[in-house]
């Protein structure tokens, strides 16, 4: 590893300001992200600047590290991460906290920020996840917040620029006072919680005169202008995404009042489809990819999406290069052209409802309706398939057992239609339940997660409605979802617990083969940590929230309407096709929607 096809090496000692990243999980996952690949040609087009990868060690591998007394070291020069002036570590998903810990401990660098010397590494996070990095913000120094394309190379040039005026490493603190003045760049140690005598936190309070308040993300105006990737790492081996990608677009308007992405990523801004189309033929060309993935939030929603498709198709599907569509929205359209998309490759349809009654779907604003369902679903039985794969979350605000009765309903409606339509072959319906998580910067982050008790007989109350051997049924595990919302709604308070389930042997959480909810509970009982009045609380919107001094752009007045919209169960349009929400993102930072396939 690391002299994959296209991997860049640059000498180390040869590099004027050398970064490490590292993705907190296994190579396979961390070389399907598709951010990680933009940001490495980005950084190693630098001249004076490389980016060498590194990922965390499955734990017979980081067991075999402490048994050689070794260090961990990038994949590109196998240098020690300790060595590295600046090493960036994503934050995707809480259930990878603990592999956080794993990383610094493998580089023996101290996991708080206020116990490392000039002569460690600046640990810089980003990624969604820096969007409430509260319970890990200790462990880092500086943080991004927003679209790394601009914010990372300002970083390096920061660093570096202070390098040369006095001729070795700059002193922390000198950096990250500068770096905070850097739109988008958060640095904890310069904003303190402050708590009442109950517990409850009452501000953040500025320990610099200098840092913003609130920091503000940072917002690429026209992905066109960005950098993309003209090669991309090939992997040693198949990992989980083993295509080529193109992004589409970021952002998304939809509004669904779960989604952390919908809120965090606004405005949408598309590339264009010259740009798209040149972007395919160099990936395809350097990569010998045989299928290109159309990666957004919601792809069918690109303004230019059929021809987009028709013109890859037919410009590669002689060649059997095939197009992957990860979403789809539920209508007749989509299924139209992902049957197009199918001449080449065939795979099942995945469609995500999320919720079974319409009721329900008007309260977390998923504008379709059971009739477009499905008319979908009867559109893709036409054009043959067979295997379909549905998608729903339990435990939603205001959710009821009726709601759950409402999704074996419609699996059972659309059994009626394969039947009715007398097709050949053997139906299979596949529904697929998460649990709902509340996540910062949505109009849900103040509504509780159901109990995992709740959460497990709701399961089996769904579990014993399916009569039809046509339909299976998957659940995700309560205890996993319970511990993702701890640390979604969490606070400073959580990091000591952090550290002491990696001592006690948690590693890999979001693996179910790995996860040991057990240590967990020991941690939080040892440290007195109450974990269910983070998942569980119902908190009132006056209330000051962990994440209130980093801006997503989007208003917290919005939010708060939009819940209540939520609870008289309306809906709102989507601003790219419809009138503006007034959400706040567009007017606050001076940007707005780029549809490139609309005047």
């Amino acid at each position: 590893m690391g002299r994959e096809k296209n991997a860049i090496v640059k000498p180390f000692d040869q590099v004027e300001v050398p970064m490490a990243f590292a993705f907190p999980d296994l190579y396979d996952v961390g070389m399907s992200h598709l951010g990680s690949k933009i940001l490495y040609e980005i950084v190693n087009n630098l001249d004076f600047s490389s980016m060498e990868r590194v990922y965390t060690p499955w734990p017979d591998f980081e067991a075999l590290l402490r048994q050689e007394g070794a260090t961990l070291t990038t994949l590109e020069t196998q240098t020690p991460l300790a060595k590295f002036p600046l090493l960036g570590i994503t934050l995707q998903y809480e259930l990878n906290y603990t592999n956080i810990l794993t990383i610094l401990d493998l580089a023996q660098i101290p996991f708080y920020a206020k116990e490392r010397t000039q002569d460690h590494p600046i640990i810089i996070g980003g990624g969604p996840g820096a969007f409430n990095p509260e319970p890990v913000a200790d462990f880092f120094d500086l943080i991004v917040l927003g679209d790394g394309e601009i914010i990372l190379p300002k970083l390096l040039q920061l660093y570096r620029d202070l390098q040369r005026e006095i001729g070795s490493r700059p002193k922390r603190r000198e950096f990250l006072l500068k770096a905070c003045l850097l739109q988008g760049v958060y640095v904890p140690e310069f904003y303190q919680p402050s708590y009442d005598q109950e517990g409850i936190l009452q501000a953040y309070r500025r320990t610099e005169a200098e840092a913003p308040y609130p920091v503000k993300k940072q917002i690429v105006a026209d992905l066109d202008e960005a950098p993309y990737p003209e090669t991309m790492l090939l992997p040693f081996g198949e990992v989980i995404h083993d295509r080529a990608m193109i992004e589409l677009f970021r952002g998304c308007t939809a509004g669904c009042r779960f989604c952390q992405a919908g809120c965090i990523y606004r405005p949408v801004r598309e590339r264009s489809l010259e740009l798209l189309t040149k972007q395919a033929e160099l990936l395809i060309r350097a990569t010998g990819y045989d299928e290109v993935s159309l990666i957004s939030l919601s792809s069918m929603d690109y303004t230019e999406i059929e021809s987009l498709v028709d013109t890859l198709l037919n410009r590669y599907g002689c060649e059997g290069v095939g197009l992957a569509l990860p979403s789809l929205r539920v209508d007749s359209f989509s299924v139209d052209l992902a049957h197009r998309v199918q001449e080449v490759r065939k795979s099942g349809l995945t469609l995500a409802p999320e919720a079974g009654s319409q009721r329900l779907r008007n309260i977390i604003n998923k504008r379709i309706s059971e009739e477009q369902i499905i008319e979908a679903v009867s559109g893709a039985f036409d054009a043959g398939w067979s295997s379909l794969k549905l998608y729903f979350m339990i435990g939603l605000p205001g959710e009821t057992d009726e709601d759950l009765q409402a999704i074996v309903d419609m699996a059972e409606k659309i059994v009626s239609i394969w039947r009715q339509k007398r097709r050949k072959g053997q139906l299979r319906i596949s529904i697929s339940v998460a649990t709902f998580v509340p996540k910062p910067h949505t109009p849900f982050q103040w509504f509780g997660q159901i109990s995992q008790e709740e959460v497990e007989r709701r399961q089996r109350y769904l579990r014993s409605l399916i009569k039809s051997r046509q339909i299976s049924l998957s659940t995700h595990d309560a205890k996993t979802s319970f511990l993702e919302a701890v640390f979604s709604r969490g606070d400073r308070r959580l990091a000591p617990s952090i550290i002491s389930a990696y001592q006690l042997g948690a590693r890999f959480d979001g693996w179910t083969e790995h996860f040991r909810f057990d240590l967990w509970q020991q941690s939080f009982e040892q440290l007195g940590i109450d974990a269910h009045d983070y998942a569980h609380r119902e908190i009132e919107q006056t209330a000051v929230l962990p994440w209130d001094h980093l801006d997503s752009g989007i208003r917290k007045e919005w939010l708060q309407k939009e819940w209540n919209l939520a609870m008289a169960c309306q809906e709102t349009d989507d601003c790219r096709f419809g009138p503006c929400s007034l959400c706040g993102v567009c007017m606050d930072y001076g940007v707005a929607n780029d549809l490139k396939g609309r005047s």
